[in-house]
């Protein structure tokens, strides 16, 4: 809970981040009564801030027109968790916001106090950051523009190379961008195949903004279309296997969006879309449970490999 300074000051940040906010919309944000807002304005109006107010019931609060204060006002656990953020992009695939990472870290630490300055050394210093196996890197100007379209409900225009490696030219009214399972995806209403479509946004190249614009569905739930269709979207190889475990702990192991299960004769029948053999095989030997391959082929040859090399590495 925070202390009555560190209300005055979050106070002053919704005000700069507000065209206006009544006491009521304060009072409910701050968990106090509108009495203690209305003391909140005076203090603040104490320290030389103009604040301009409106009487009555619907009262309400604002910044004069020009006034802003740097968004500085961190505390040590904010500052912390801005610094492990920023470093945290190429967790997302988006190693190409480095440059931008650093220079924005290097402003911080130049304006931020002593004490709040430690924060961002310590997440330097002490914390390691790296992206998963399955992180797949992605373009950030693609991102962007994607996000942008959105936003602004115009239709985009790009190139995608498909999982048989076929290119096309697509133009999507897009609805959605979604980061899970290591990848971006890029969800939207496919003009020349008249439905909505996925398309994995570290294979869209060439993306345009449009002129033409579009009604966004308001009640479009992003993650549930996904999660409903994530063990089929489109990669390398298509996984079918069989292994020796319970179909209730293959559902507490393997997350929905990334893996189908289904029960099959006493074991769980696992079914997705893998870019990389080798990682999936070597997860699935770790259960140490007779699994049968039905597919792909290539899946065999990839658990003789890892035997070579586990039987090599045991006799170095």
């Amino acid at each position: 809970m925070y202390d009555p300074i560190m209300r005055v000051l979050t106070v002053l940040e919704i005000l700069q981040a507000r065209d206006h906010v009544t006491g009521a919309e304060l009072a409910q944000r701050l968990e106090v009564d509108l009495r203690t807002v209305q003391r909140y304005i005076v203090r603040l109006k104490d320290l030389s801030i103009p604040i301009e107010s409106t009487r009555g019931v619907g009262g309400s609060y604002r910044l004069l027109p020009g006034f802003r204060l740097p968004p500085l006002l961190f505390t040590d656990e904010e500052a912390f968790a801005l610094s492990l953020g920023l470093r945290a992009l190429r967790q997302l695939g988006l190693s190409a916001f480095a440059p931008a990472t650093e220079g924005a870290l290097a402003k911080l630490g130049r304006v931020l106090p002593e004490a709040l300055r430690e924060s961002l050394l310590t997440v330097e210093d002490v914390v390691a950051v790296e992206p998963g196996p399955w992180v797949v890197s992605t373009s950030a100007q693609s991102l962007i523009l994607a996000a942008s379209a959105i936003r602004g409900c115009r239709r985009i225009r790009f190139t995608y190379l498909s999982n048989a490696s076929v290119r096309t030219r697509r133009e999507i009214k897009p609805y959605a961008v979604l980061h899970t399972d290591g990848r971006w995806y890029l969800i939207g209403h496919c003009i020349s195949r008249k439905a909505i479509r996925t398309f994995r946004l570290d294979r869209v190249t060439q993306l345009e903004l449009r002129t033409k614009t579009f009604k966004r569905p308001k009640k479009f739930d992003a993650r549930t279309y996904l999660n409903q269709r994530m063990p089929f979207v489109q990669s390398d190889h298509q996984i079918d296997v069989w292994i020796d475990l319970p179909i209730a702990e293959a559902t507490r192991t393997f997350a929905p969006w990334r893996v189908a299960t289904e029960d099959d004769h006493g074991g769980t029948r696992l079914r997705c879309n893998r870019d990389r053999l080798q990682l999936f095989a070597a997860m699935l030997l770790t259960f140490g449970r007779p699994i049968v391959i039905h597919h792909p082929p290539e899946l065999r040859d990839t658990f003789t490999d890892l035997a070579r090399q586990a039987l090599l590495a045991a006799q170095s």
